[in-house]
């Protein structure tokens, strides 16, 4: 069976994901795949830089991050979006946490040829300074866009 998506440039940032088909509310679309890492590993590198604001990291649970950048798939190039269409989802495995995964899921009814997007759900424990929004800044074009892909702190 063919993919429902494919990989292309996107005007929202660099490349994006789109539907080749449509893709109907609740539909899995695709498994976001990497390398799975600690925490510890992710930190001591530089593809965890909080100043970068790029970044192919999914925090998976507490132990975990799946890195896109090393074994990634189509997943890696979906954007952010303020309003998005889709959402990601953790499956968690029962006994083995390095099992649990994370799937992209349709939030709602997908036309073809639309790019999918998910809330990044950028959390940092650094304070969002102006500086820190602005490297994470939001290219969505949403209505209600909040101008970051930061998440506010609560």
């Amino acid at each position: 069976m063919p993919s429902k998506i494919q990989s292309r440039k996107s005007s929202i940032h660099g490349n994006g994901v789109f539907a080749r088909q449509a893709i109907a509310k609740g539909e899995r679309v695709i498994e976001y795949k990497g390398e799975l890492r600690s925490h510890d590993d992710v930190d001591a590198g530089e593809a965890g830089d909080v100043e970068s604001g790029h970044t192919f990291l999914f925090t998976l649970n507490d132990e975990w991050v799946i890195d896109g950048n090393r074994g990634g798939n189509a997943a890696r190039w979906i954007n952010h979006s303020c309003q998005p269409n889709c959402e990601a989802m953790i499956v968690e495995h029962d006994s083995d946490r390095r099992r649990d995964k994370v799937v992209i899921e349709a939030l709602r009814n997908i036309a073809p040829g639309e790019e999918l997007t998910f809330n990044y759900g950028i959390r940092l424990a650094e304070r969002h300074t102006p500086r820190l929004k602005q490297v994470w800044a939001c290219r969505c074009g949403a209505d209600k866009c909040t101008g970051t892909m930061l998440q506010p702190k609560r």
